[in-house]
């Protein structure tokens, strides 16, 4: 039978790559020599280091357009609040969302059913499987999901017939 997976996922080389990106244009740049701007990397979050609040906003920026240029949605970044950080300094934590929550999974799948499409969608730890008989069922159920708004990024994958 017909399926596809629907999740949220970041490619993480590309991830590691935008992240490099910024971190040699912050080493460039004018406005921030003498600095003690960073940026640090773990795979799973990226830490801001920055001297006050206008670096802290050009860092985001930076780190923003380089994620955005490699084909990154926004909505996988989730920016936390700056905070103090010892030494004057400022720190910013973004985490890398990966996985589909609960909740989300829920309005996804009650978007589906109200949908009235003959597929039907199935929970499985951090993804939704949806099978149908039907491949055009499957796509009018992507357009479906991708004209829905939720707050990750979604992608479609395993598209089995």
């Amino acid at each position: 039978m017909p399926s596809f997976d629907i999740v949220s996922e970041i490619d993480l080389q590309e991830a590691d790559n935008a992240v490099n990106q910024a971190k040699k244009e912050i080493e460039g740049r004018y406005d921030f020599r003498g600095s003690k701007c960073e940026i640090k990397w773990d795979k799973k979050e990226i830490i801001i280091m920055a001297d006050d609040d206008y670096k802290a906003g050009a860092i985001k920026d930076i780190l923003q357009t380089k994620f955005q240029r490699r084909g990154i949605d926004m909505r996988a970044l989730k920016f936390e609040k700056l905070e103090a950080a010892g030494g004057n300094m400022l720190r910013q934590k973004v985490l890398l969302i990966q996985g589909i929550e609960k909740e989300i999974a829920k309005e996804i799948m009650k978007l589906i059913k109200d949908a009235k499409l003959k597929v039907q969608p199935q929970m499985m730890e951090e993804k939704i499987r949806v099978t149908s008989k039907s491949i055009d069922e499957l796509q009018s159920t992507m357009a479906a999901v991708k004209g829905g708004s939720f707050d990750v990024a979604l992608q479609f994958e395993n598209m089995r017939s």
